[in-house]
């Protein structure tokens, strides 16, 4: 037994939370959550009346500059009187115009917002909006994080930071360096995170590939990846993990054979390509070329045949041609992937891209978003149509879809069941029946005999 040891100011002083962007963000507002609620405050739902609404931002896309303000207004809607409190990537990034938004108290930067109960207790009697956020080059710790609240899975923080300065991506400046904890450590937290009886707990990070380096980024620790993925496959505790995205070049084959011999570590991989162009890849300072990717794809499908692979892609890169983008188009179409995330090309201040042309007229960058959507799709299906009537492990979730529940299998298709509370959080064997027309296949548990109609 332990006693939290909460200031008094803080009694019944609700916060809520919002998270934009990737799965890292997750874990480290979860983090955030967790600090504020050992100081005393009371955690709700960010559609609830809070008193302060934290939003933990993300910057990749313009879109998300928009949302983070759509997010605020939404928060003053819920309660007009409450103080708002901006985090993250946008933040690092652009303190002061997010200063400008009406309504927002305090914006923190990378090196601060770990320290946010700090600041919490100047807002009191602070009338203009506050900004703390350092030069990122003076970013020098790591700080761990994990996602907790859902029953099912966690995401776990193992690095921040990158050193690649790709020429489209503000990441480094609104990160740092690449920067990560000992394998020692890292196994702790994995533990912490055990006992909270999550079934899955998924590595992120900004680039996982490159753990390794020291908390400050100046060196190399001795440790990589593969030796945390050997360690982390020891922990009883945790049936299943998985490996978030990861850069192809950073990809060894090393680690692709140990996830296909693992009984742990699921056969799914999220592996950026961005275009299938090599001018245009070195036009993005990428550290690879599509020969490279190609080899990685052929080998995981080599030593794992049902093995779902993932793909990043941005259209619309300044001096992309329509040639250039049917050669990316016809290199996914040929390889053997599963699915695609693809990003319309946003101009992003501080980036070498913007010094590229021609610029591509925004109605072409959709055309071309739209095509890679639908081959996506295709790519989708074609992937799910491969495991009909084959048998697959599920972990269900808690969601109940009007009667409908909804899992993942150990090579991430997504399976839907009759709702039974008794299978949340559990993991089954699931006959894979019918490719559905909504994103999912329809399950069957022989046990129970019942599938979705």
């Amino acid at each position: 037994m332990y006693f939290v040891f909460s200031h008094p100011m803080y009694y019944n002083r609700k916060i809520a939370l919002h998270t934009l962007g990737c799965k890292l963000n997750f874990s480290e507002t979860s983090a955030i959550g967790r600090i504020l609620v050992e100081k005393g405050f009371q955690k709700v739902e960010f559609g609830d009346v809070a008193d302060y609404y934290i939003i933990n931002t993300c910057s990749v896309t313009q879109n998300a500059d928009k949302e983070t303000r759509q997010i605020v207004r939404s928060a003053l809607r819920t309660n007009p009187d409450a103080k708002v409190i901006i985090v993250g990537c946008y933040a690092q990034l652009k303190p002061e115009e997010i200063a400008q938004i009406p309504g927002v108290n305090l914006v923190l930067g990378a090196n601060e917002k770990f320290k946010i109960n700090e600041y919490i207790e100047q807002l009191e009697e602070q009338q203009q909006p506050l900004v703390i956020a350092g030069d990122i080059s003076e970013v020098g710790f790591y700080s761990e994080a994990y996602s907790y609240g859902e029953r099912t899975r966690s995401f776990l923080k193992v690095q921040d930071g990158c050193d690649y300065f790709c020429s489209f991506c503000t990441i480094p400046l609104a990160r740092g360096k690449s920067r990560s904890t000992s394998i020692e450590q890292t196994l702790i937290t994995a533990r912490k995170v055990a006992l909270t009886g999550v079934k899955e707990i998924v590595l992120t990070g900004v680039n996982i590939g490159d753990y390794g380096k020291t908390a400050d980024g100046n060196e190399r620790t001795g440790e990589n990846l593969f030796q945390l993925v050997q360690q982390l496959e020891k922990i009883e505790e945790v049936e299943r993990w998985r490996i978030s995205s990861i850069e192809p070049n950073l990809l060894t084959n090393d680690i692709i054979s140990f996830v296909a011999n693992s009984d742990k570590f699921m056969p799914h991989f999220h592996i950026p390509l961005q275009s299938g162009s090599d001018k245009i890849l070195k036009l993005m300072r990428r550290k690879y070329l599509r020969k490279l990717y190609k080899d990685r794809i052929e080998f995981i499908k080599k030593m794992m045949p049902h093995a779902c692979i993932g793909v990043d892609v941005i259209v619309g890169f300044p001096g992309e041609t329509h040639e250039q983008f049917l050669e990316t188009y016809n290199f996914i179409n040929d390889l053997d992937v599963s699915y695609l995330h693809v990003f319309t090309y946003s101009e992003r201040a501080n980036t070498r891209a913007l010094n590229i042309s021609p610029i591509v007229p925004q109605v072409e960058r959709k055309e071309r978003n739209k095509m890679l959507r639908i081959l996506s799709e295709k790519k989708k299906r074609k992937f799910y149509a491969e495991h009909l009537n084959t048998e697959r492990k599920a972990l269900f979730e808690s969601e109940n879809d009007s009667g409908i529940m909804y899992g993942f299998t150990d090579n991430y298709i997504k399976v839907a069941m009759p709702y039974n509370e008794q299978l949340v959080n559990t993991i089954q064997t699931v006959n894979l029946t019918k490719v559905s027309d909504f994103g999912y296949i329809n399950g069957l548990i022989p046990a129970l005999q019942n599938s979705v109609a």
